[in-house]
């Protein structure tokens, strides 16, 4: 007599399929859902972009030019009637002898034509204040500057000067003078040949405070925060009540 299956026995193995087959599919299920995933987040290179039209002008939304691009004519013109920078120092006569300044030529941020400092400097006591367009704590003392310009009068003259690191595209120092409103006589450094002169240290923002003969009476690598500092500092090195 032959042994008949049991039938229980064959509904727990037909069950044990059927969960195995139902196992397998979630498990499938969830493999396609990871590699979707992957696929989704996995970085691919980019195409490049297609190049710009001959000819397209830029609009106003477009970054401004980095350090070392070139900038149009026109788009010079602009930013400096934008900026309204006032003129640089004219030459009233010849530098005096023991001058620091004498025979230091150097740009006109307003108008690009060569300034003489020696010369255009001579017999006003001076305020020289040197920044640069990159820098966070010039921004910030500019308009102090500025206000201490307007204080003073025609007692101190009062200079800033774009110096050497951040000269190469003078665009921004016209755009961030703009910006901030100030529009105090500017010069650039762009051979290092004021800070040379004045002996100024490789800081962003530093003052020089100079004599109505042209020596330097005192350089100050310092930020001032209010008009009163500037006025204290002028008292202390020049004399000069403002």
């Amino acid at each position: 007599m032959s042994d008949s299956p049991d039938p229980g026995e064959a509904r727990t193995t037909e069950r044990s399929r059927f969960a195995l087959s139902t196992s397998a599919r979630w498990t499938l299920a969830a493999l396609i859902v990871v590699m979707a995933l992957i696929v989704a987040i996995w970085p691919r290179s980019s195409p490049d972009p297609a190049p710009a039209p001959t000819g397209a002008s830029t609009n106003s939304t477009s970054k401004l030019p980095g350090l070392q691009a070139s900038v149009s004519d026109d788009d010079m013109i602009k930013a400096r009637e934008k900026a309204g920078l006032q003129p640089c120092p004219a030459e009233p006569g010849p530098a005096p002898e023991n001058s620091a300044l004498k025979g230091v030529l150097v740009p006109c941020l307003a108008d690009g034509s060569t300034v003489d400092l020696g010369a255009a400097t001579a017999g006003t006591p001076m305020l020289v204040n040197v920044w640069a367009h990159w820098c966070g704590p010039c921004r910030a003392e500019l308009p102090v500057i500025a206000d201490y310009a307007e204080q003073a009068g025609d007692r101190i003259r009062v200079l800033t000067v774009q110096g050497k690191e951040g000269s190469e595209n003078v665009f921004l120092s016209l755009n961030l003078l703009a910006e901030i409103g100030v529009n105090l006589p500017t010069v650039v450094d762009p051979d290092a040949k004021i800070a040379a002169a004045l002996g100024i240290p490789r800081v962003y923002p530093a003052t020089v405070l100079v004599r109505a003969d042209g020596t330097v009476a005192a350089v100050l690598p310092t930020v001032f925060d209010s008009v009163d500092e500037v006025s204290a500092a002028v008292d202390k090195y020049l004399g000069a009540a403002t």
